[in-house]
């Protein structure tokens, strides 16, 4: 009996990514990419449209957050089956995935046959997180999180602003400030504000 291939849909807004991905899909025997897509809300449309077996998306997308699409997407059909393709080797962006519903998180840099390993065992219902993803978690499980202010703060930091313009921003006192940012550079174990921001971005606490 002739088992249908696994139908795949990418999401990724470098056209050069999404040939490679089409590219390696389309020679494998079992599955093949069956739609294409630049940005998220096109991507929603597409999953809609071709009701694929299993998605691959980008972190960072044009106009709404993979994280986005794939809350969309479950809304739609709890039982879709994504799988995040990112670049990013970042903690927290692989933690918020995972939260999301994602199923897998590959990482661009990767070996080809991961990715692939990846897709079959999603399509089989099972988890797809390779040990350097696990690894990049797990490293940070006993952290103690920024808040949703302290990230504020901190995303206003990295454009350079002095702490009364942030004030000004943020609408808080200079001292809250102060106070906020003392902790930020506390709990990411940096020496100061620059290596604060510089952790913050490689981790994805933050995006520029």
């Amino acid at each position: 009996m002739t088992t249908s291939p696994i139908r795949v849909l990418c999401i990724d807004d470098h056209a050069l990514v999404r040939e490679g991905l089409a590219a390696l899909i389309n020679r494998q025997a079992d599955m093949q990419v069956i739609a294409e897509a630049s940005s998220g809300s096109d991507g929603i449309e597409q999953f809609r449209l071709h009701q694929p077996d299993v998605s691959l998306v980008d972190l960072r997308l044009p106009d709404v957050s993979g994280i986005e699409v794939i809350a969309r997407i479950l809304g739609e059909k709890p039982a879709a089956r994504i799988i995040v393709i990112s670049s990013s080797e970042g903690d927290v962006d692989i933690h918020r995935a995972l939260s999301a519903g994602a199923m897998g998180y590959v990482l661009k840099g990767m070996p080809r046959e991961a990715l692939l390993q990846a897709i079959r065992r999603v399509h089989h219902g099972d988890k797809a997180i390779p040990p350097e993803v696990a690894a990049a978690v797990a490293g940070h499980l006993t952290d103690d999180p920024l808040t949703p202010r302290e990230i504020e703060v901190l995303t206003v930091v990295a454009t350079g602003a002095r702490n009364k313009e942030i004030a000004v921003t943020l609408g808080i006192s200079e001292d809250t400030v102060k106070m906020h940012i003392k902790s930020i550079i506390s709990k990411l174990g940096a020496e100061d504000r620059t290596g604060a921001v510089t952790m913050a971005i490689k981790r994805g606490v933050i995006h520029l």
